[in-house]
């Protein structure tokens, strides 16, 4: 069969494809006319139309011209040889130099048939060229990783700017007498604005829930909750805290005069293209104020039941537990494990145009076309109770509280599941069993709680493996029999990650939710009208098939989302008293 191929490097190409039945003919040809009109490689032809995956290219060109491949998410790239090919050189022949040994450059490329990329990078430096093949992905995201200026080496610029600058910005700590009207124009500075635009997106660049900013005795310490686990950044100045408080109070409208009494707000900016709105509290310390910054961002936030990574039995029983036209379903758990964001993905399942749906939260974090939503101001008297008493007059037919705290709240939650009303709220216990007792006692009576609630869900967030370093290992048959894991095979297989610069070196990157749910059976209803023990009940779920915390994480740590590890850590205590 003949083929109709251009001359030279694209004969090659089109030569190892077509051998490999990676392409055809067809294909081919296709991806030819496209080059034409668009023009560009015949590889990122081939790709665009989705005839080959970039992963395969690059192995079939490795395969076939003897060039080794490299990940170049598992690799450290030494900062001296990054600066013998500039960012703007790497960008345009998409290319990465990777190591250097005697006269020998060792370059990754995504097209290893680019002779002319090769010979000009040989001409550039001097050095004899070695090419090895990778994904013009991988090329992208290490000139992301490697050649973008570091934050804090740009923080500490601005700072030696502003202290040599004839202008002179007057910088204070946080012992540093400074009236209001100082603090205001230091805070509008460019300086002071941009570096704190920046700890704000680097933020949200690595995906953080909070960003904490707390003043030590000599030095300004930064920490980014991400997969929510702490972890510190590089520590500016003492000298700037002052500076970026009084920015964050002036965006988020706090009075920038008072440093010795707590304040809430919220503030949002235009990061990426994007708005993303921010929860910040400031609390005085003997160091300072020291601030915490809750980041709700939309494009991170999951408000959808299904991609929570619940089970597929408690998918359905949540779902079978929403359509009741009425009755209280309960979402316990510590802070931060995600009740919240499943509430709202719950509200999300019955939101509709039929439907009055009314909240109270404190605060309101993330706003729900379609849902009255109002923040509880308990200082004004605005409470749970009070609000929850207003919205019954409101004709609503859902109603979310954002948290029971005290029996006046739940005494009304519970009389409006019982006259009508689908009721949402969280506790904050440790298990669904254990929120019953709970309820018991706050002062409700058994017969109200049988009577009024639907299901009980206790939660807990996991972290999930980084997908770019998983790895599988083994443990022995009498290991996993000690934690419950059985297999027919005589050894089990589990997963962890190896730690790249994809998950800056953790192993894990993103979070999925482990639930156990309790449903309120005849027979569990009539183990709470007994005045039954938390165990007690505890024993009869699991035999009406209830799947615990730890039997939810152990089947997510088989099925290689998480780690075992992740599993322990999450669900210790009474969990580890969980028999099968």
């Amino acid at each position: 069969m003949t083929y109709h191929m251009i001359p030279g490097l694209k004969e090659k190409l089109t030569n190892i494809l077509i051998d490999k039945n990676l392409i055809k003919e067809a294909d081919l040809q296709k991806a030819l006319v496209l080059q034409k009109e668009k023009g560009g490689s015949l590889s990122d032809a081939l790709v665009t139309l989705g005839f080959i995956s970039r992963t395969d290219l690059m192995m079939a060109m490795s395969e076939h011209l003897g060039i080794p491949p490299i990940n170049l998410n598992r690799f450290k790239i030494d900062p001296a040889v990054l600066k013998l090919i500039s960012k703007k050189t790497a960008k345009h022949y998409k290319m990465m130099p990777v190591a250097k040994m005697g006269d020998v450059l060792t370059i990754a490329i995504a097209d290893p048939l680019n002779i002319f990329a090769i010979d000009d990078m040989k001409a550039l430096t001097g050095f004899r060229i070695s090419p090895i093949v990778t994904t013009e992905k991988d090329i992208n995201d290490a000139i992301s990783q490697y050649y973008d200026e570091d934050t804090y080496s740009t923080i500490e610029k601005i700072v030696t700017d502003m202290k040599s600058d004839d202008a002179g910005i007057k910088l204070m700590d946080s012992s540093g007498a400074a009236g209001a009207e100082d603090l205001t124009k230091i805070a509008q500075e460019a300086p002071v604005v941009k570096i704190t635009n920046m700890l704000v997106a680097e933020g949200i660049k690595l995906r953080a829930s909070d960003i904490l900013i707390e003043p030590m005795e000599s030095e300004l310490r930064i920490r980014y909750r991400v997969d929510g686990i702490l972890q510190e950044g590089k520590r500016p100045p003492k000298l700037l805290h002052s500076s970026i408080v009084s920015r964050l109070k002036i965006i988020s409208d706090l009075n920038i005069s008072e440093h010795r009494l707590p304040q809430d707000g919220r503030f949002k900016i235009k990061v990426s293209g994007r708005e993303v709105d921010f929860r910040i509290s400031v609390l005085p310390s003997i160091m300072g104020e020291k601030v915490a910054i809750r980041v709700l961002d939309k494009a991170q936030a999951t408000l959808d039941i299904n991609k929570l990574g619940f089970d597929q039995r408690s998918l359905e029983e949540i779902r079978k537990a929403a359509d009741k036209p009425h009755g209280m379903i309960l979402i316990c758990g510590p802070t931060g494990c995600g009740k919240t964001t499943t509430l709202y993905s719950i509200l999300q399942l019955v939101n509709s145009p039929t439907d009055n749906i009314i909240t109270v939260e404190d605060p309101v974090e993330y706003i729900i076309d379609g849902v009255n939503q109002v923040t509880a101001r308990p200082e004004m008297g605005l409470t749970f109770a009070s609000s929850l008493r207003s919205m019954l007059r409101q004709d609503p037919d859902t109603i979310m509280i954002g948290e029971i705290r005290d029996f006046e709240t739940v005494d009304i939650a519970i009389k409006a599941a019982l006259t009508g009303h689908l009721v949402l709220s969280t506790l904050h216990t440790t298990t669904a069993t254990g929120s019953i007792i709970r309820l018991v006692n706050m002062g409700v009576e058994p017969f109200l709680i049988t009577s009024s609630v639907i299901m009980v869900a206790a939660q807990r967030l996991v972290r999930k493996i980084c997908s770019q370093c998983k790895e599988s290992y083994h443990i022995d048959k009498y290991v996993a029999g000690k934690i419950n894991l059985t297999e027919t095979s005589g050894k089990v297989t589990l997963y962890r990650g190896k730690g790249c610069p994809a998950c800056l070196g953790t192993g894990y990157k993103g979070r999925i939710a482990l639930i156990e749910v309790l449903m309120l059976t005849p027979k569990i209803k009539e183990l709470i009208l007994a005045g039954e023990q938390e165990h007690t009940i505890r024993e009869a779920a699991r035999r009406e098939g209830m799947k615990t915390l730890r039997e939810n994480g152990m089947q997510n740590a088989l099925n290689g989302i998480t780690t075992l590890d992740e599993v322990v850590r999450v669900t210790v205590g009474d969990q580890d008293l969980d028999t099968v």
